[in-house]
């Protein structure tokens, strides 16, 4: 039996690319530089919010080596009170986490999101009891897709990572699941999409919350 569901935020339980974008476009409006679309900053994101500024700052004309420093001080003021700006969870994605939890399954969060704005935006939309655990991205913990911080989750919950699944939307949360050894599933309706997760190596790619049920319990629950 599987013991606990370590998830991915953005893109895989809450769609916050309207927070993510108006943040770094804000960011780049102040520092004079012309804003990103809403498809690239969905490109940008998953590995973090100075790569995203880094990336955001060279797609506007900018050499990021010049300028990053002030960017992420600007961002992280302007994120900070946007980050829940628009989020909604994903269409079934609360019956899921429900579901889990009735079935006494412990329920974390891994993101590299800085992790002040990551447990501000879980509390938010799920409240202060769905989840075990929430963690963002912290100073001195290697960011995904490193598996340091998943396997870390895991085993403050008794959980070996065979017991573990590892649910999100990109190739660097394939790649942080495979490298922990966990069950990995990769989410098709988040930032990247089928193509991107399946070039990136997953096994399973769902379309649904239902169908995460559905590859965890066949075979009355058992791990396959």
């Amino acid at each position: 039996m599987y013991k606990i569901c370590i998830f991915d935020l953005d893109g895989t339980l809450t769609d916050t690319l309207d927070s993510l974008t108006f943040s770094v476009n804000e960011t780049l409006k102040e520092m004079g530089i012309a804003p990103i679309t809403r498809e690239q900053c969905r490109m940008f994101v998953g590995n973090g919010s100075r790569v995203l500024m880094e990336k955001a700052l060279n797609a506007g004309g900018e050499d990021s080596s010049d300028r990053l420093d002030e960017a992420m001080e600007i961002y992280g003021r302007i994120f900070d009170a946007n980050c829940t700006y628009h989020v909604i969870p994903y269409d079934g994605i609360l019956k899921l986490l429900e579901e889990m939890r009735a079935g006494g399954m412990c329920l974390a969060v891994l993101s590299n999101k800085p992790d002040r704005q990551a447990v501000h935006v879980v509390e938010e939309i799920f409240g202060k009891d769905m989840f075990q655990w929430i963690q963002g991205q912290k100073e001195g913990i290697p960011r995904k897709p490193d598996p340091y911080a998943a396997l870390q989750i895991a085993g403050q919950f008794g959980a070996e990572p065979e017991e573990s699944l590892y649910v999100g939307d990109s190739e660097v949360d394939i790649a942080t699941g495979m490298a922990a050894k966990m069950k990995t599933i990769g989410v098709s309706w988040g930032f990247r999409g089928r193509d991107a997760l399946a070039e990136a190596g997953a096994r399973h790619i769902v379309d649904s919350p239902e169908e995460i049920l559905n590859l965890i319990t066949k075979k009355g629950g058992r791990k396959s």
